[in-house]
């Protein structure tokens, strides 16, 4: 399992894979409860509904920003070191989320915890420089099992959580407690990466994609309050394309460059990338639309199921259970048919249950098996897709090369979640704000389309990279 390693360094391997599954249930856990804590949010800051939403935005946008950074730095400097910083934020910042005196200051405390989401990438770049390549695909298999189980139960027991400690600063000072234990661990028992990337930290690139990202994300998270057309909104679109080939150009021209993108563009790695955007949509923003469609009252619009919150958890636990088996299962499954077929199959199932939401949107148990498909489907490229972009990339660039994979996960679930609420929005029921069963139609079959545009392009660059294969061997 270990890599030119001894007998007795399996078993040591194996015990520090069991570490990161740790980090990685603590950063489901706090993503989890994220969006059910908005709420106690308002009531603890005496915030509006609009105000409340910065508590997310600014964690997306800190995620945004330090994700390929501290990506590249892993791969430059070792992994582990990266790690432990990345936690040390995260403990820092939830430790100031549970002090703050001000709204504003939790906000502070929140951009801080927007390094959980570089423990993933720096994880598979610490088991890809460790492990054998079976070894390494198993481990990233249960690191993203452990993620989405972890996001599955804080979801579940954010409510537990705020009564048990009763309010969003002591919930977060109980997570300072499980982060702190977090970050001892990384500096205990889990040992540095083997392998450096030669080369030095492209700053430049660094503040241009963040600069890029944050001016985007914070446009599609006013777009709704601000409007489409309006002067800031359009002025921050012309303003994202200009960074955008501004960081472009300086990436094609740097030899040590923040993202090596003409990897990226190669058909054996583009379709993936793409299939990750397009996972964010329909994982990210996919759920959100679903929720609203099972608490929509049947009186009201002729269209939905009136469930309660409650049921709405104890329905959507079926589609998440199925699709944390399906990351486990990955490399298993991904062993007898190939990683690349096995995801095509993985965008295959979620566009068949896409569909199938269309044809059973009127019977609750046919609609829920409906998107238990897609959701096994999600999880099957929940957790391939990270295994096939950092085995695609090269040796010293896993981490980085998995952290644009992330951003691009997150990137599609912001836009389509943006685009969602403009579909919902606009296609109505008469004069009402009430979304019209066309509005979802349109969503759902707009999902359907990028899940099997997505399947067509992961097939086609397993038929190139065959192709080549064959062209070698001859």
């Amino acid at each position: 399992m270990f890599a030119g390693a001894g007998a007795e360094l399996p078993v040591r391997v194996r015990a520090v894979v069991g570490v990161l599954v740790v980090f990685e249930l603590f950063s489901g856990f706090v993503q989890g409860t994220d969006t059910p804590l908005l709420p106690a949010v308002q009531d603890t800051w005496h915030v509006g509904a609009a105000d409340a939403q910065w508590f997310m935005t600014v964690n997306y946008l800190a995620a945004a920003v330090t994700v390929p950074a501290l990506g590249r730095l892993g791969d430059l400097y070792g992994h582990r070191r990266l790690l432990r910083i990345a936690l040390l934020c995260v403990t820092a910042g939830t430790l100031l989320v549970a002090l703050a005196g001000s709204y504003p200051m939790t906000l502070v405390g929140r951009v801080l915890m927007g390094a959980l989401a570089a423990l993933l990438p720096l994880e598979i770049g610490l088991v890809r420089g460790r492990l054998d390549a079976p070894g390494a695909r198993r481990a990233i298999g249960l690191l993203v099992a452990a993620l989405t189980l972890g996001s599955l139960l804080g979801h579940a027991l954010s409510g537990a959580l705020l009564g048990i400690f009763g309010g969003v600063r002591m919930a977060h000072a109980a997570l300072t407690v499980f982060a702190l234990l977090c970050t001892v661990l990384a500096w205990c028992a889990v040992p540095e990466s083997g392998h450096r990337s030669p080369g030095r930290m492209d700053w430049a690139g660094a503040v241009l994609l963040g600069l890029t990202l944050v001016v985007l994300l914070g446009a599609l998270s006013r777009a709704k309050a601000w409007g489409w057309t309006s002067l800031p909104v359009s002025g921050a679109l012309v303003l994202t394309a200009a960074l955008g080939w501004a960081w472009l150009r300086t990436q094609l021209a740097r030899p040590d460059a923040l993202v090596d993108v003409r990897a990226m563009a190669r058909r054996a790695l583009a379709p993936h990338y793409a299939a990750g955007f397009v996972l964010g949509a329909v994982l990210l923003a996919g759920q959100s639309v679903a929720v609203t469609y099972l608490a929509a009252d049947p009186a009201e619009g002729g269209y939905g199921f009136g469930l309660t919150t409650l049921q709405i958890g104890l329905w959507s636990v079926i589609p998440s259970v199925l699709g944390m088996a399906a990351s486990v299962l990955v490399p298993f499954i991904g062993a007898r048919t190939g990683y690349r077929r096995m995801l095509v199959l993985a965008s295959i199932l979620t566009a068949v249950g896409y569909a199938g939401l269309m044809l059973t949107r009127t019977d609750l148990p046919l609609f829920i098996a409906a998107y238990s498909v897609a959701g096994f489907g999600m999880g099957l490229s929940q957790g391939g897709l990270p295994t096939v972009i950092a085995e695609g990339s090269a040796h010293d660039r896993a981490a980085s090369g998995t952290a644009v994979y992330n951003n691009l996960k997150t990137l599609g679930g912001s836009i389509a979640g943006a685009c969602s609420s403009v579909v919902l929005g606009s296609l109505v029921i008469g004069a009402s704000d009430i979304p019209s069963t066309t509005a979802y139609l349109v969503l759902w079959s707009l999902g359907c389309t990028a899940c099997a545009a997505a399947a067509a392009l992961q097939a086609f660059s397993g038929r190139a990279a065959a192709d080549r294969a064959r062209a070698l061997a001859t």
